[in-house]
């Protein structure tokens, strides 16, 4: 005869011999419980197909297991490893994850963002939302003490708020360094568009670079694309129309980097011997580019299991009556030397 009512808590002491209580500290381990009693609800729990209500013991605990995670771009390099690692570290701690895709890193109603996590009990927020314009103005220390624990990714620091990023002033300083030490004297940069914070920051690392060189760090050096291959090509041809004696190139990712190959090869300039160039995020094709293509590696599946460590000890903090200390964690790049820089 099929079963009438969901098998309950109940049901399994029943079938047991011992109370629900019982079963309770054998399911959560709240409690020790004799081996031969354990064993005797685990048999119990077997055979009626009894299956935890989640969402009843969240309300007993006051914690879901779920993390909420907001996230844009995940058709980029970047975000998507950044999300495995992300991925990785929550099942380690046993968390689930329910995930909001943007659209776009701008224009999108927060406020209806934050209100439906909240009312879905999360018992924390990663925002994995790139800084942009000024996508982030609505963080304050305030709003976010309202809010669930929350840990942003890839933002300028601001008062209150605990952040994980890639050093991205450091990993243009090395790649930009690297280039002067190959005896290079005229670097340009193609950078991404000037709103996002990543932008900034490397131009940051390149022109500090430069000036401590006592080199040419000028506008004329600088030319704006939009992340992907051709536009990365189209702005290195007008970037050399316009400063033919460049010899060399910090591309901010690799993509562009990618164009920027494709550039020389169709203008028939020799990449390293007439152009080194240099990328950005070393994604894992960029070894087989030709030549293959030194770059900036940034510890993106890190930096997802870094944020999830973070969220982790503010929820275990705010859950024991403390106030958590929001920290800024700045994750070190590496350069990987390949032959494109020569």
């Amino acid at each position: 005869m099929p079963q009438l009512h969901p098998i309950t808590i109940v049901d399994v002491a029943r079938r047991a011999h011992v109370s629900a209580g019982t079963v309770s500290n054998v399911l959560t381990g709240k409690r020790p419980v004799a081996e031969a009693t354990r064993i005797r609800v685990l048999q119990a729990v077997e055979e009626l197909g009894y299956q935890p209500n989640l969402l009843a013991r969240s309300l007993v605990n006051r914690s879901s297991k779920t993390l909420g995670v907001v996230a844009y771009g995940l058709e980029y390099y970047g975000p998507s490893r950044t999300l495995v690692g992300i991925e990785q570290q929550a099942a380690v701690l046993g968390y689930s994850l329910l995930l909001d895709l943007l659209h776009t890193p701008e224009g999108q109603d927060i406020d209806a963002v934050l209100a439906e996590l909240t009312a879905r009990r999360v018992d924390g927020i990663i925002w994995a939302v790139h800084e942009v314009g000024d996508n982030h103005a609505w963080i304050d220390e305030a709003r976010l003490r309202s809010l669930p624990p929350m840990v942003f990714l890839t933002m300028e620091q601001r008062p209150g708020a605990a952040i994980v990023a890639t050093d991205n002033r450091a990993g243009a300083r090395l790649a930009t360094q690297h280039l002067i030490a190959g005896g290079r004297r005229t670097i340009g940069i193609l950078i991404g568009p000037r709103s996002w914070w990543e932008v900034r920051e490397r131009m940051a690392g390149w022109r500090c670079a430069l000036e401590s060189a006592s080199l040419e760090a000028s506008s004329e050096l600088i030319a704006e694309a939009d992340w992907t291959a051709a536009a990365g090509e189209a702005a290195l041809k007008t970037l050399l129309a316009r400063r033919p004696d460049v010899d060399a190139i910090f591309a901010c990712n690799d993509q562009m980097a990618l164009g920027a190959l494709h550039c020389c090869l169709a203008g028939g300039r020799r990449v390293p011997d007439d152009l080194a160039i240099v990328g950005f995020d070393n994604i894992p094709e960029s070894a087989f580019f030709w030549p293959p293509l030194t770059s900036v590696r940034q510890r993106l599946a890190e930096l997802g299991r870094v944020a999830v460590n973070e969220l982790h000890q503010q929820i275990e903090a705010r859950q024991q009556g403390a106030t958590p200390t929001p920290t800024m964690h700045l994750l070190q790049p590496e350069l990987i030397v390949r032959e494109s820089s020569g």
